[in-house]
C-alpha cells in the first residue's frame, strides 16, 4: 500500500475514534474551567475588514458558566460554541452601538439558539434604535419563524422572541452573579454609544466598545482587573487619507493615547480588541501602546480566554 493511502486511512480511523464532533481546530488553547469564576472570552476581535482569523466584534463575560455577551458580530454563535459556551445559554447581550459590524450577528443570536431549543426570549440591552433593529429582524424572518412554530418541527413558541431594554447611564442589569453598568462613550457622530462595566464576586471588567478617548472609561475602570479596549495603530493612521484620519480620530483610540488612558485607568490587564492594524503587525501595535503604558498589555485573539 502506498504511504499516502496508508496515511489517509489512519487519519480517517483517528477521526472515527474521536467521534462525530472532534475538538474544533480554533478552540481555545487555554485549559480554563469557565464554570468557575469570572473570565473574559474574546469571541471575535475583528472589525468590518473580512479577516478570516478575526470574526466580528463580540465579547463574552462568563461568570460561573453564565455568559453575558457584549455585541454580536459575524459568527458570534459558532464562536461561542467553539469557546465551549452552550448555545442555549446565549440569553443576554449588551450592544455598544448599532454599527453593522457589531450587530450583524443578531439574527443568528436570536434564532439559532432557539432552533437548538433555547426557551427563553433573548434579552437585549442597547441604545435607542435597538427595539427597531429587533422588531425588523423578526419581521424579516417571519416566514422562518412561522414555519418552525406552526410546521412539523417540535419548536417552542418563546425562544425566538426578544425583550429590549433601552440603556441609560448607570446600572442597567443585576442578578446574583453580576452587576452591569453602562458608560457613555464618544464614537464619531453616533448620538449613543456605550461601554460596559461588569462587577462580579471576584473581578471587575470594563469593555470599551468603539470609542475615542473617554474620561468616563477611566473612571469606570479605576484599577479594574481587565480593561478590554479597542485601538488603532498610530503608524498605520499616518498612512491613511485625510478623510479617513478625520473619521478615525473621532471614532477610535490611537495606540499612544490608549497607553496614556490606561496609565490613568490602572487596569491589571489591558486587553486589546477590535484592533485596526492598518498595515502594521500585532507586535508593532503593542510597542506603540507600551511606549506610553508600563502595565500589562495583551493583544487579544479570537477565542482567547483571559
Amino acid at each position: 500500500m502506498r504511504p499516502q493511502v496508508l496515511f489517509l486511512l489512519l487519519a480517517a480511523c483517528s477521526m472515527e475514534q474521536r467521534g462525530p464532533n472532534p475538538r474544533p481546530a480554533d478552540a481555545p488553547e487555554q485549559a480554563v474551567d469557565l464554570a468557575v469564576g469570572t473570565h473574559v472570552v474574546l469571541l471575535g476581535t475583528g472589525n468590518p475588514n473580512p479577516d478570516t482569523a478575526r470574526f466580528g466584534p463580540a465579547v463574552a463575560i462568563v461568570v460561573n458558566g453564565e455568559p453575558y455577551l457584549v455585541d454580536a458580530g459575524a459568527g458570534v454563535v459558532r464562536r461561542a460554541v467553539a469557546a465551549g459556551i452552550p448555545v442555549t445559554k446565549l440569553r443576554r447581550v449588551f450592544l455598544t452601538h448599532l454599527h453593522s459590524d457589531h450587530t450583524i450577528g443578531m439574527a443568528d443570536l436570536l434564532l439559532t439558539p432557539w432552533v437548538l431549543e433555547r426557551i427563553e426570549p433573548l434579552e437585549v440591552y442597547g441604545p435607542t434604535g435597538t427595539d427597531a433593529l429587533m422588531s425588523h429582524l423578526t419581521m424579516a424572518y417571519d416566514a422562518d419563524i412561522r414555519n418552525r412554530v406552526d410546521g412539523l418541527q417540535p419548536q417552542n413558541s418563546t425562544g425566538w422572541q426578544s425583550i429590549v431594554t433601552p440603556v441609560r447611564v448607570g446600572e442597567v442589569y443585576r442578578d446574583s452573579l453580576v452587576t452591569v453598568t453602562a458608560i457613555p462613550v464618544p464614537h464619531a457622530d453616533w448620538a449613543e454609544a456605550w461601554g460596559y462595566r461588569f462587577e462580579t464576586a471576584d473581578r471587575v471588567i470594563v469593555v470599551s466598545g468603539d470609542t475615542r478617548w473617554s474620561d468616563a472609561l477611566i473612571a469606570a475602570c479605576n484599577g479594574c482587573d481587565v480593561l478590554v479596549h479597542e485601538v488603532y495603530s498610530d503608524a498605520g493612521f499616518a498612512r491613511r487619507t485625510p478623510e479617513w484620519q478625520a473619521y478615525h480620530g473621532l471614532a477610535h483610540t490611537g495606540a499612544a493615547d490608549l497607553g496614556r488612558l490606561a496609565t490613568q485607568a490602572r487596569p491589571g490587564l489591558l486587553l486589546l480588541y477590535h484592533q485596526l492594524h492598518m498595515g502594521t503587525t500585532d507586535e508593532a501595535l503593542l510597542q506603540e501602546v507600551r511606549a506610553t503604558f508600563s502595565g500589562r498589555v495583551v493583544s487579544g485573539r479570537d477565542l482567547g480566554v483571559y
